[in-house]
């Protein structure tokens, strides 16, 4: 398969000379079973590349599970990835696969990887090395034969300096390396994703498609773009959205764009500042709804996948064998804590999000010493 044939089959947009080149590159690895990371700002795309990976490869058969590190607490995050049995901790009422098992002979993508805390990258080293785990309080070892993409939009071998993330895991991860170049440094790209963001939401809502002036489209490609291509879609839907007479002006955007970030350190143009209380308001709004949206996008991801296990493990009454009280899930929790960090107890209230005052009240009151 070609690059531009890559390129259209998996909805990759944009001409420049960067973006053809990771596509090139892409094109290249994804037929393998090699380990891919992923560089790039937030909203640059980086889970639409472990995709077009994932389908190009002789995986697409199977699942691509896509975990958000970043999104799970990271008192569950372990329970996630590997699974449970039943008893093993407060709250584990029945046995639980894990996305490692759900992944089975296909794609595991691991988006901000770099926010996975060190007793967990401990055992994921370990899983790719050995393509094996136990669940939380199993004693059997399950097999599995997953690939593993994952993503950051932090420099790894920075946190590895800062004691943040393991070398080891590192250098297992960076088999090969993607890193997808931000929206603003390849401005030729964006007039092409402007038109398909605006065909994609005209369709979509089955809404005349909005011709937009050449005007325009110097205003968003002069703009930074801080969120990348995910912000673009956001405003290029909301513009479409609020659009009266079928005409997008620059006046379509400007109240959709944060002006303090408008023109990038390379730039010298003027900022205009006869901004009125309104637009500023309206500016507000706007981004308060695009952050809803995503929200609630991820929260709807999340809902799918723990559904039906809530409905058969809490709402049917056959599966409940115990009611634990409030009390004691929280004094499990505080103990917990406490023997994580060594009893050090000021970490403890912080890993529990307490303040120490609340904390301490705590231990008297459940008499932990």
């Amino acid at each position: 398969m070609t690059t531009e044939e890559f390129q259209k089959k998996y909805g990759i947009i944009g001409k420049s000379k960067e973006l053809k080149d990771i596509i090139d590159i892409t094109n290249q690895i994804s037929t393998s079973d090699i380990s891919v990371l992923i560089y790039g700002e937030s909203g640059v795309g980086k889970e639409v590349f472990a995709r077009a990976i994932h389908e190009s490869s002789k995986r697409s058969r199977n699942k691509l599970v896509s975990v958000n590190c970043g999104a799970i607490p990271e008192g569950i995050l372990e329970s996630e990835l590997f699974g449970h049995k039943k008893g093993s901790f407060t709250g584990a009422v029945d046995d639980r696969k894990g996305y490692f098992e759900i992944a089975n002979s296909g794609t595991l993508f691991l988006d901000e990887i770099a926010e996975m805390p060190l007793t967990t990258q401990v055992k994921l080293l370990r899983v790719l090395e050995t393509q094996e785990f136990m669940r939380i309080g199993s004693e059997t070892v399950t097999k599995v034969d997953v690939r593993i993409i994952a993503a950051t939009n932090k420099d790894l071998q920075r946190e590895v300096d800062s004691k943040r993330f393991r070398k080891d895991l590192y250098f297992r991860l960076k088999a090969v390396t993607l890193n997808i170049p931000p929206l603003r440094t390849r401005t030729g790209d964006i007039t092409m994703l402007a038109e398909h963001f605006i065909k994609r939401y005209s369709d979509e809502n089955n809404i005349p498609q909005p011709k937009i002036t050449s005007e325009a489209y110097d205003l968003l490609i002069n703009y930074s773009w801080p969120g990348n291509i995910r912000e673009l879609k956001n405003v290029i839907e909301s513009a479409v959205a609020l659009s009266k007479d079928g005409i997008l002006t620059p006046d379509s955007f400007k109240s959709l764009l944060s002006f303090d970030t408008f023109f990038s350190e390379n730039r010298n143009l003027p900022i205009p500042l006869n901004r009125t209380t309104e637009s500023i308001e309206r500016e507000m709004i706007f981004h308060a709804l695009i952050d809803i949206k995503n929200d609630l996008k991820e929260l709807k991801r999340i809902a799918a996948r723990t559904e039906q296990e809530f409905e058969n493990s809490v709402v049917n009454p056959s599966h409940i064998k115990e009611v634990v009280p409030i009390e004691k899930m929280e004094r499990d929790a505080i103990y917990n804590a406490l023997v994580f960090t060594k009893w050090n107890k000021r970490k403890a209230a912080k890993l529990l999000n307490m303040t120490e005052r609340t904390f301490y009240r705590k231990l008297n009151e459940y008499d932990i010493h």
